[in-house]
This record gives C-alpha cells, structure tokens and sequence, in this order.
C-alpha cells in the first residue's frame, strides 16, 4: 500500500506540474464557458419569465452550465496528455517499472481536478460578482465543491479511456464535439419539465448529464435537494467507475502490445 501511495504521488505531481506548465490546458477551460456564460444568459435571459421556470434569473439558472463545459475541456486535456504519454513511448518505459495500472490513471487525473478547483473558483467569483448566491448556505459550498470534483474525475476518468483506447492525441481532439452535443441534449439550457419536444425531453432525461447540471444547480437556486443532489453523486460515481474501469483495461491491453 505504501508502494503504491508512492506511485501515484509521484505520477499526480508529474501530472499537475504538466498541467500548470501549460497555459493553454488551463486558460480555454476557464475563460470559453465563462464567455458561453454571458452570451447564453444574456440570449435566453427570457425564459426566467416562462411559467413554472425554477428561479427569476436565468443566469443563475445557467451558472452549472461552464462548469460542465470547462470539465469536458479539461478531460479533454487530460486524455491528450495520455495519449501522448502513448505516442511519445514513456507508457512503454513506465511498464517496465513494478508500477500500478489504476494508480497511472489516478495519477493522470490529479492534472484534470487541479484544473476543475481553478474553475471552480473563477465561476465561483464571477457568479457572485453578478449577485448569485447558494441558497444551500455555507454547508452548500462544501456539497457543491465535492459533487464538483467527483464530476471533474468523472469526465476525465472518460476522456482518458478515451486517450488509452485511441492511442492519439488527435483522436481524442476529434472526439471532443461528442461531449458538447452530450451537453446540448441535457437539461443544460432549459429544465426538462419545459422542454415541449417530447423527444428532446425523453433524450434528456436518459442523458446522465442533466442529473449532473441539475445536482449543482439545486445547490444555487433551490437549496437542499434530496433527490436531485443523490442522483448527481449516484451518475457522478457511476461514471467514474465505468471510466477508471474501461481506462485500466485500455491500459491493460496498451501495455501488452
């Protein structure tokens, strides 16, 4: 065990070093959703007067959607530093070492939760420059952060599956627009209860996405809820699990080539 809690310290070091060292991981992640932000809460701004909408402000409504979209950036990151861990051959000179194949994704993902903690902060203080609060209180903070860094290892616990499976830094770049169109078919824009298109409802409610968004949405604009912040712990776990579980059997079959 100790072996072990060597490896992976050793291997999330190198990974947040490698990220902080590139600005270009860090910056997109932040500042696109933050511009997403005011260009949808501006746009739909709207809706907040429909009958039934949860909140008087749709940019409070909105304010879980960067999130989501800067941790599919930073998985996205993430699963290209894998795969070029691939491409440049250290996997192959990592295997000869007694090393851990789950503690090599653990240590990946360390890099993608650094970068979900930085966003984390910054929409944390544009949310409450613009005047959101957590209606869940202080207690709510420390919920939201948890559930925030559960879906951060989530997503990138994916994206590295992702990165191992292909094997190419391309690859996983050209599969990036799949987690923006899983996003846009969520409760991301809209709740579902509003959603007229019976389809697009039925698409959503199946979508794993819209119980994230709503878990932490649920801390800003309604407080405590039970049902919604379970099913988000529930998928975010689900998730990671089926992650970690299809990147240690990628890596698996990586090393034995």
């Amino acid at each position: 065990m100790s072996g072990a809690r060597m490896q992976i310290g050793a291997l999330a070091r190198r990974s947040v070093v490698r990220t902080l060292r590139q600005p270009g991981a860090i910056v997109p992640s932040v500042v696109f959703p933050l511009f997403f932000l005011a260009v949808v809460s501006a746009g739909a701004r709207a809706a907040a007067r429909l009958p039934g909408f949860p909140t008087d402000s749709y940019f409070k409504f909105y304010l879980a959607g960067p999130f989501l979209l800067g941790t599919v950036l930073a998985g996205v990151n993430g699963g290209t530093d894998l795969a070029v861990d691939v491409e440049s051959g250290f996997l192959n000179r990592l295997a000869l070492t007694p090393v851990r194949w789950l503690g090599v994704i653990a240590g990946n993902l360390a890099g993608t939760l650094t970068v979900g903690v930085i966003q984390l902060a910054a929409f944390f203080v544009v949310g409450f420059a613009f005047g959101a609060r957590i209606e869940a209180g202080p207690a709510g903070v420390a919920v939201l952060i948890a559930l925030a860094l559960l879906i951060s290892a989530a997503f990138g616990a994916l994206w590295a599956a992702v990165g191992l499976r292909t094997g190419s830094s391309e690859a996983v770049q050209g599969a990036f627009p799949l987690g923006f169109v899983v996003l846009g078919f969520s409760s991301l824009f809209i709740p579902r209860a509003l959603i007229g298109l019976r389809w697009f409802r039925d698409v959503a409610t199946w979508n794993p996405a819209s119980y994230l968004i709503e878990g932490l949405r649920s801390l800003v604009i309604a407080g405590w809820d039970g049902r919604a912040l379970g099913l988000a712990f529930g998928v975010g776990a689900g998730l990671t699990v089926l992650g970690l579980t299809a990147a240690t059997a990628a890596l698996g079959r990586r090393l034995a080539r």
